[in-house]
């Protein structure tokens, strides 16, 4: 019941995003939410390493009005052992979302992205969501949502890194989301 309860709140929310972007204006904060987890909330197994391991819906409002495009990136700061992390785990780089652009439906890659949108590279080496698979223990996993205030041309398929640096000083807001997802016990 607690996890049906979490959902249609997740989904509520979604809805309210949907309805509202419109309407968005410089008071509101730029925020970042998912139909289906809450923030701090458990990822499905779905959009992990033990599902489909499809990208999850994400959806937007609170946009700067001189927004020219978006850029996303996900990772994982517990990696591999979040008793003793040792590195960020990147698992997905996208970027030069167009700027009308309010949501991201469920499994989106390669041909599915909105035209002029690219995906850079994530730590499997590869391009496109990959998604949470912990070795040990529950991690955490961010979506970080940027506005930009312009798009960012000649990246091709750039690291998290080569990115964030590409994307310095042409920042207007940062949203971020959080789930958190643990291996099932075999």
């Amino acid at each position: 019941m607690k996890n049906r309860t979490a959902k249609y709140a997740s989904a509520i929310a979604f809805a309210f995003v949907a309805a509202t972007t419109m309407r968005a204006d410089a008071a509101t904060p730029l925020q970042l939410v998912s139909p289906q987890f809450a923030p701090g909330g458990e990822i499905p197994a779905a959009y992990t390493c033990e599902g489909k391991g499809v990208s999850p819906p994400l959806s937007w409002l609170g946009v700067p009005a001189d927004t020219k495009s978006f850029a996303l990136i996900v990772d994982d700061p517990d990696a591999p052992d979040p008793k003793a992390p040792k590195r960020v785990f990147v698992h997905w780089v996208l970027y030069n979302l167009p700027a009308a652009l309010r949501t991201i439906p469920e499994d989106v890659r390669g041909q599915s992205l909105p035209a002029g949108s690219a995906e850079g590279m994530n730590d499997w080496q590869k391009t496109g969501y990959g998604g949470p698979c912990p070795p040990i223990g529950k991690h955490h996993y961010v979506f970080r949502l940027y506005a930009l205030d312009a798009p960012l041309p000649g990246l091709k398929t750039p690291s998290k890194t080569d990115l964030e640096r590409a994307m310095q000083g042409h920042v207007l807001a940062k949203a971020e989301l959080i789930g958190m997802y643990e291996k099932k016990q075999r």
